[in-house]
């Protein structure tokens, strides 16, 4: 049921109210230990409009097991997060599907610290779904769990913690896409509390156009936003607000790579780099290693997703880390990937370096690398093509004895094949990774066509 970042699956066909029931329950038993021990839970969704319904079911499902819930609305992921430990609460919970279609959904489950399930708790949770109602008997009367709203309050102490710390920022202009998700509710609020000009597109907040191209996976709406304007930059999140992709002044993709970057090497040189290092995962532009490195800064690659960086963070002693997509952990301020936060610590660093945001991007080099994403019918596709799995060993194993790198691997959250091709030079990683997306799409043709 769990991925890499949570349960994720299409809303009301496969992650069912049913499904959203047990998991809710299962939660519940999970923390109490018995069913008689209560615990209070923050819950948040996102906008989208089966989060409405799939967090009924959710909370129905939490009650019956004895536990409370602090339901906080519509807010992006990390401020889950936050809440969790700012009311005290046992854990915390957010539907959400993040980046992925409308139609999607799914659940994402954080610690009393306000850290992201781990694979040990997550699977107690799934083995107490699967074994539905037999671990307890039901609960009655005072003993069944109740739902307090505090939505009303939750916005504000999120934003706050935002802007903690922050130089006044007036003077900045700043245009923020917001995808029509989570973060509408949020972002343009703390940039302007912050003292920032704002102005606001793909806010709508009815759910009812998350992520359709628009915020962090189609950072192409927001450069044709600013067009020829040269006086602001761009920030981009995605459907919960956990990630950040900028547009800079000359109108180029500002990606977590570039993020990384920019934070490691300023922390660096203030002295606030644990270890010298940061944590990032082979999915990331190789050329961030190298350059960091002629800096005296580490770079130790986790597995794929922003939870296994985080372990690897909290089990090396670093407090940077992240992914090429625009997840960010900063330690020093959160205990999870925060697009927001991320926005508001770059602007921090430009105004305090003086620097404008495609000056900052200098700090490091990247090497060419073509990423390309295709869907494919289902997920056992890769086990089935054999013969693509030859020519990927063939062709990786070439590019190896010239410094670059092939992965083609099956996203953990869609049922997609994800081609990332690394080269010396653009054209050998072009040409690498055009036989390797020939294979796959004639292999998709010849299945579709029986």
């Amino acid at each position: 049921m769990f991925g890499t970042d949570g349960v994720r699956a299409v809303a009301n066909a496969v992650l069912t109210p049913e499904i959203m029931t047990a998991l809710g329950r299962a939660l519940g038993v999970h923390l109490s230990g018995s069913a008689s021990a209560r615990r209070r839970v923050v819950v948040g969704r996102d906008p989208r409009p089966s989060s409405e319904l799939l967090e009924a079911a959710f909370l129905a499902g939490l009650c019956s097991a004895g536990s409370d819930a602090i339901t906080v609305g519509v807010v992006p992921t990390a401020a889950v997060a936050h809440l969790t430990t700012h009311f005290g609460a046992a854990a915390g919970a957010v539907i959400t599907a993040s980046h992925n279609p409308l139609e999607d959904n799914g659940l994402k489950l954080f610690d009393h610290a306000g850290y992201k399930y781990g694979e040990a708790d997550e699977i107690l949770i799934e083995e107490l779904v699967h074994a539905g109602t037999t671990p307890w008997a039901p609960l009655r009367g005072r003993a069944v769990g109740r739902i307090r709203d505090h939505s009303h309050v939750a916005s504000e102490i999120y934003i706050s913690h935002l802007v903690a710390e922050m130089p006044d920022l007036d003077g900045v202009v700043l245009t923020v896409d917001c995808a029509n998700g989570a973060s509408a509710t949020i972002a343009p609020a703390a940039y302007r509390q912050a003292g920032a000009t704002v102005i606001e597109i793909a806010g709508d907040t009815s759910g009812n156009k998350i992520n359709c191209g628009v915020g962090a996976t189609s950072p192409e709406y927001l450069q044709k936003a600013l067009g020829n304007d040269i006086s602001s930059i761009g920030f981009a999140h995605d459907g919960d607000a956990d990630r950040l992709v900028a547009v800079d002044e000359l109108g180029r993709i500002v990606d977590g790579a570039d993020l990384l970057a920019i934070f490691a090497v300023d922390a660096h040189q203030r002295g606030r780099l644990p270890h010298d290092g940061l944590v990032t995962t082979p999915m990331t532009n190789s050329g961030l290693g190298t350059s960091l490195a002629d800096r005296g800064i580490k770079v130790v690659e986790s597995s794929i997703g922003d939870r296994a960086v985080l372990r690897t963070m909290l089990a090396n002693g670093y407090a940077l880390g992240g992914e090429q997509n625009g997840h960010v952990i900063s330690l020093a301020r959160a205990t999870t990937g925060d697009g927001i936060l991320s926005g508001l610590l770059l602007l921090e660093i430009m105004h305090r370096s003086g620097k404008k945001l495609h000056e900052l991007t200098a700090v490091w080099r990247r090497r060419p690398q073509r990423i390309v994403n295709i869907p494919v019918p289902d997920r056992q596709f890769l086990e089935r093509a054999t013969g693509l799995n030859q020519l990927v060993t063939e062709e990786r194993e070439k590019l190896a004895r010239v410094g670059g790198r092939l992965t083609v691997r099956l996203s953990t959250i869609e049922d997609i094949v994800r081609v990332v091709c690394e080269g010396p030079v653009d054209d050998i990683a072009d040409s690498v990774t055009a036989r390797v997306v020939a294979d796959i799409h004639s292999r998709l043709e010849r299945e579709a066509q029986g």
